[in-house]
């Protein structure tokens, strides 16, 4: 996952301040010596880098320790000030139109960085906000780009507007937005064409649609992956065309993250929203103080709890709560949970969320088998919804059914039987299994499921 290395070792660097009563000069510049290198090695711009250790040695040098708080925690609400400073302090939100009004959004970016996907992504979060969007493929250079747009909208039940591959994306997007106007759509997401790397070409195309249509917002989508690279590109797109705001895709991979630490800086444009995933709703939000507090492994409870509240069915959720301290929870309640528990971006999302976990994700599959999770639900999927809903009635022969009807063994049927019986038991005392133990929040304790 994005910034797990550089948590750890700014993690590193901090516990070695946790033993000093105050902080010298040497302490501060021997740990901010170590949280240097590891931005560096995040990919994030040497000229951040340089402003930003200098003003946290301004401030931490002398400094006394705060009431309640040892020097490496002094450090670390230093670093955490200076890391929302950097990223923007502030959350930006897209600002749209009343909406008897249209707003313009021209998606800009090069080949590869997720734009069309993103344009889409964007489009559903705008509908589930009662707006009325409208894509428009304006890439009409790469293969296949219209229908990759139209299979994108298709998923999320957004229309998308095309005049083929004939005309020019000026003429598409002047023919869009008397489009827009006609059919009542209130806000326009033009997916523009990317290249390979910046050239003047690109650059020409997308000032002409903005010195023809009234375009409300020139959103810059960068590929993360790319580092350093995603913020070059922001400072020259800012330079030539003018942007008013960055996406970064792909901060879900095994990235160093640094573009996320330097975008704002160097290109002086806030990042609007991050992408988690390939889902419709993995592109979430970005809230600079949030960010910091994953960067520096102090979790993200309420990017977790608004997962939560959307992915979780309050009734369910109090149902399952009865059949827990009842011990009654069958096959039914573990598929709702599981759906659940996918909708908030899976176990591994979750556990990096949680302060205090301290598990990395390469970590993650000692704990959970994801693959085994998949087989445990064909195995559920061949049950009769009476034997998921009377777990105890499944006997040898009805083993042996289900085993054929999932494809797995009947070993394998009898070892999740086994280990969904003691989850239920499990459930019953899980007040007392939440209690910090010497593995972390769990309290050492192995998923059952």
């Amino acid at each position: 996952m994005a910034f797990e290395s550089l948590t750890e070792k700014l993690q590193n660097a901090f516990r070695k301040l946790r033993s000093k009563g105050r902080l010298t000069e040497s302490d501060v510049k021997a740990a901010l010596k170590e949280v240097k290198m590891a931005l560096l090695e995040a990919d994030v711009s040497y000229k951040v880098v340089k402003q930003f250790t200098k003003s946290i040695e301004a401030k931490a040098v002398g400094s006394d320790v705060l009431e309640g708080l040892n020097p490496g925690q002094t450090v670390i609400k230093l670093v955490n000030d200076e890391l929302i400073e950097l990223m923007g302090a502030e959350t930006t939100e897209i600002k749209l139109r009343p909406s008897n009004e249209i707003t313009v959004i021209m998606m800009a970016g090069l080949q590869g960085a997720g734009k069309t996907t993103t344009a889409a992504k964007l489009a559903s979060k705008f509908q589930k906000a009662g707006r009325r969007p409208l894509l428009v493929a304006c890439d009409v250079y790469r293969p296949a780009a219209i229908r990759q747009l139209e299979v994108n909208a298709e998923k999320v039940g957004v229309p998308v507007f095309s005049m083929g591959d004939k005309k020019s994306p000026v003429d598409i997007s002047r023919a869009a937005y008397e489009h827009a106007k006609a059919n009542g759509n209130n806000v326009l997401i033009i997916d523009t064409a990317g290249r390979l790397h910046i050239d003047e070409d690109m650059m020409r195309e997308l000032k002409e649609i903005k010195e023809n249509i009234d375009v409300d917002w020139t959103i810059l989508v960068a590929d993360s992956m790319t580092g350093q690279d995603a913020v070059n590109v922001s400072e020259t797109f800012q330079n030539e065309v003018g942007i008013d705001g960055v996406i970064l895709t792909k901060l879900d991979g095994d990235t160093r993250g640094g573009a996320a630490l330097s975008v704002r800086a160097v290109s002086g444009k806030p990042i609007l929203y991050v992408g988690m995933g390939e889902k419709p709703e993995d592109l979430e939000q970005f809230y600079p103080d949030r960010m910091a507090s994953r960067i520096l492994g102090m979790g993200d409870i309420m990017s977790l709890i608004e997962k939560a509240q959307a992915a979780v069915d309050e009734e369910k959720a109090t149902r399952l709560a009865e059949k827990i301290k009842k011990a009654s929870f069958d096959f039914n309640d573990y598929l709702d949970s599981m759906s659940q528990m996918k909708q908030m971006g899976g176990i591994s999302s979750i556990l990096g969320m949680i302060p205090g976990m301290g598990i990395k994700a390469r970590d993650i599959d000692e704990l959970i088998d994801e693959k085994d999770l998949a087989r445990k639900e064909a195995i559920i999927q061949s049950m009769t919804p009476k034997e998921r809903a009377n777990p105890d009635m499944i006997n040898l022969s009805r083993k042996q059914r289900i085993a054929r009807g999932c494809g797995l063994s009947i070993d394998e049927v009898n070892r999740f039987m086994k280990q969904f019986d003691q989850t239920r038991k499990m459930m019953k005392k899980m007040p007392g299994m939440m209690k910090p133990g010497k593995k972390g929040m769990l309290g050492g304790f192995k998923f059952p499921f």
